[in-house]
């Protein structure tokens, strides 16, 4: 295991942690989900279609539209179960999320075009004690993250892929988001883009 780098107090990151075998893998499991959970462009609170479109792994998925931002068992376009959450998903928590915890949701967010990510907080978890990972797969991704505020100043990095980063501690509630993707950084996804899966302990633990 790589050490990380200490971005800002709470936001470490591991660049290139994952080998392209594991990034391949990963890569396919996703848009193997996307088959079964068509990803979505979810509404925010204020009516407006996310540029990203998203589906999840595990046994919660998060959605949203004009009700709020949520949690859900099932998909709200099918009614099925989301797909299974991959072994090497958990593996990863329990080395640098929680090993006592299993996360119980990963959000896939794709990244096509001039899909971007605005500023905010990873706020509707039952515990903000447990940590925020995320994995970056295919074209890099400029990546921006502050404070607590909306107004704290902000520091960009990019994200490319294989990079695992994590929100804990100070940054578990740090507002962050994508600026853009940088189209052609990567083959690694079919047709183009990014995949980034995050992975969440979204209900409080037992």
């Amino acid at each position: 295991m790589i050490k990380p780098i200490s971005v800002l107090p709470g936001f470490d990151l591991w660049p290139g942690l994952l080998d392209p075998k594991a990034q391949n893998d990963l890569t396919r499991l996703a848009l193997a989900a996307c088959d079964v959970a068509p990803p979505a462009h979810y509404e925010t609170a204020y009516g407006k279609a996310m540029s990203v479109t998203m589906s999840s792994f595990g046994p919660l998925g998060w959605t949203s539209d004009k009700t709020g931002y949520r949690y859900a068992d099932r998909h709200p376009g099918t009614g099925r179960p989301w797909p299974a959450m991959p072994r090497a998903l958990l593996d990863l928590w329990a080395e640098l999320g929680d090993p006592g915890t299993p996360p119980d949701s990963a959000l896939i967010n794709l990244y096509r075009g001039d899909a971007r990510m605005g500023l905010h907080q990873d706020r509707d978890e039952a515990d903000p004690r447990f940590p925020v990972l995320s994995i970056s797969l295919g074209d890099t991704a400029v990546f921006r993250i502050g404070g607590t505020s909306r107004k704290d100043p902000t520091k960009s990095l990019r994200l490319s892929s294989g990079d695992v980063c994590r929100l804990s501690g100070p940054a578990r509630l740090a507002f962050h988001g994508v600026d853009r993707i940088l189209p052609g950084s990567s083959s690694l996804v079919p047709g183009g883009g990014r995949v980034n899966i995050t992975l969440r302990r979204a209900t409080a633990a037992r």
